[in-house]
């Protein structure tokens, strides 16, 4: 009966898998392509949510307390959230993925404000790859290589998307597009493109400001607009109306970030 115990407890702990926390939805995805099922992951932010003022469940707190990892991204919400979190959880390990990432200004180049959505850059999803499977190492080394094996291929997989990307808007004339909320900076950095956003500083555009979106849009022969289930579509709604041009909403909250980038891409180019 002792040995038996003995052996029960240490296949618990051979197999004890780590709980780990992502803030939002694509960091599942990198999370689950180098972990694989090793690990219980918990997602703060779903789709449908803003992260720049999420406010956890107490069902997600309950998950946090028991977390080993918790990856954080640099979104907003986690400003007042990550000092709660360690609160809750004095034995949680907090990672920034984001260490390695210079960030942009949000919107345009003299905005004080940083953008926070890195992860629309397949070469920012490689430094926040490598981040993640340098934790799960430290903290879970006897399964080092599988972890560095997946993310092998993980990252070979980013950059034939970068690849196909960059290949599908090679021969895109007009390098401009229109969104509601500046998310796609960081994208639009990486492809030479330039964003045009209706949202001025968080609030939805006066009157005046809507004329000279619309004015801008009419010159640059803007062709749709892109606008996210997080924020009012009101405003983009009219600018559509008035242009005579479609409305496609995505969200840079979709887990799957790759088939995301392609699915962004293809809308750019009218496929």
């Amino acid at each position: 009966m002792r040995l038996f115990l003995i052996l029960f407890f240490l296949t618990a702990t051979i197999f004890a898998k780590l709980n780990v926390v992502v803030s939002i939805p694509p960091q599942k995805y990198i999370l689950n392509n180098i972990a694989k099922d090793l690990v219980n992951s918990t997602v703060v932010v779903k789709p449908g949510n803003s992260p720049h003022t999420y406010e956890p469940k107490p069902s997600q707190m309950v998950a946090i307390s028991k977390a080993n990892i918790y990856f954080a991204i640099g979104v907003e919400f986690e400003n007042i959230w990550l000092d709660r979190f360690k609160n809750q959880n004095s034995k949680l390990i907090i990672i920034k993925t984001q260490e390695g990432i210079k960030k942009i200004p949000v919107g345009n180049k003299d905005a004080k404000k940083l953008d926070p959505h890195i992860w629309l850059d397949p070469k920012n999803i490689e430094i926040i790859a490598k981040n993640m499977a340098k934790a799960l190492i430290e903290q879970d080394p006897t399964n080092k290589a599988f972890y560095q094996s997946n993310l092998e291929e993980f990252l070979k997989e980013v950059n034939r998307v970068d690849k196909e990307i960059e290949k599908k808007l090679s021969g895109l004339k007009n390098r401009k597009f229109l969104v509601f909320h500046p998310s796609w900076g960081y994208f639009a950095k990486r492809y030479n493109l330039v964003q045009i956003a209706i949202e001025v500083e968080g609030k939805e555009p006066s009157p005046k400001e809507l004329i000279k979106i619309i004015k801008l849009a009419k010159k640059e022969k803007v062709r749709a607009i892109f606008t996210q289930p997080e924020f009012s579509q009101k405003s983009a709604k009219l600018i559509a109306k008035e242009l005579g041009i479609k409305v496609v909403a995505i969200s840079p909250l979709e887990q799957n970030i790759l088939q995301n980038l392609l699915k962004f891409t293809d809308a750019l180019i009218g496929e």
